[in-house]
């Protein structure tokens, strides 16, 4: 599916980039320009290197037998597609292995694996965020997640400012024709208090402001279909759940698209944890090495519209401290 001004599809985000250094206008040049250029040209030849390196550096996947055991992983809605498929790809390839993918939200996540109910948290928030203790848990950064805005079609608005998105989610913005659009209610659907995506998302766009009172989903396929289905809808969702029944919002102007989440131009982003124990089983951490291997990450996490962590050119912390790497 090709990603249009409108809508980004779950096809591959992110491609390889050569890198290529280049010595001209050697006519009348002094010994020391050349000298310079020719400085100039190794270094930069070396740091990209170093950056492809970085960038391909995900372990290969070399095991022919993993631990045996059974696996529950319980969580985030926006990281469920992901999990489930790597699990499909892993229990195919070792059937002494079962392991069962939930949503529930990232709270849910966080909570039950902190208590030991279940052996993978997965969560769009660092625990610190859903005040829990970090120091029993392992944080296996997975994966980055961008989310935005994405509305009904017919709402007659593909481009909108920070501000205004604020607006409408606070309830002080209630008709698409105020945006230029279409002569309809605004339809706010908001997810579940637990939910890593809305608190992703409000971090981003209210500035800690409470949302208005709205109808609440628990899941983001729920969300992606009724947004599909409500004319005038508004919500937001991972990149990985869109598609051509939706329209994805630009904001400020910028284009929701992998290239920009990796330098942060695009503001509504969150890595993709699963946490496990401190001291989790071998059959645990088998799968957690397939996750950050070759064979997920080199494949089913572009596929899948995700973001890998070594692509990204800025770092967030567990406050929302953006640095560049």
């Amino acid at each position: 599916m090709q990603v249009m001004s409108e809508s980004v599809s779950r096809r591959s985000f992110l491609g390889l980039a050569a890198a290529g250094v280049a010595v001209a206008g050697l006519g009348v040049m002094s010994t020391r320009a050349l000298a310079e250029d020719g400085e100039a040209a190794a270094s930069s030849a070396k740091d990209a290197s170093s950056a492809s390196d970085t960038e391909a550096s995900a372990p290969e996947w070399t095991k022919t037998e993993v631990a045996e055991g059974s696996i529950v992983a319980v969580g985030s809605t926006a990281l469920q597609p992901l999990v489930e498929a790597a699990a499909e790809q892993y229990m195919e390839q070792y059937g002494n292995v079962q392991i069962s993918v939930q949503g529930g939200g990232s709270g849910q996540g966080l909570s039950q694996v902190s208590q030991g109910a279940v052996q993978i948290g997965n969560s769009d928030l660092f625990a610190e965020e859903k005040d829990i203790d970090p120091s029993n848990l392992v944080d296996n950064k997975v994966c980055v997640v961008g989310m935005g805005p994405v509305v009904n079609p017919d709402c007659g608005v593909t481009d909108i400012t920070m501000e205004d998105l604020k607006a409408i989610f606070l309830g002080n913005i209630t008709k698409w024709s105020d945006l230029g659009g279409a002569d309809e209610d605004i339809v706010v659907i908001n997810r579940a208090s637990g939910s890593g995506t809305r608190a992703t998302f409000e971090s981003a766009v209210l500035d800690g402001e409470a949302a208005m009172p709205s109808q609440e989903q628990d899941s983001s396929g729920t969300v992606a279909t009724m947004v599909a289905e409500t004319p005038g809808a508004i919500s937001y969702l991972a990149f990985s759940y869109y598609d051509d029944t939706m329209c994805a919002l630009k904001v400020d102007g910028v284009e929701p698209t992998a290239e920009n989440v990796e330098t942060n131009d695009w503001k509504i982003w969150a890595y993709e944890h699963m946490y496990t124990s401190a001291d989790a089983d071998q059959c645990t951490n088998d799968f957690i090495e397939y996750m950050l291997s070759n064979q997920v990450q080199d494949e089913l996490v572009e596929q899948l519209g995700y973001i890998p962590v070594a692509g990204m050119k800025v770092e967030k912390d567990a406050e929302g401290n953006v640095v560049e790497l």
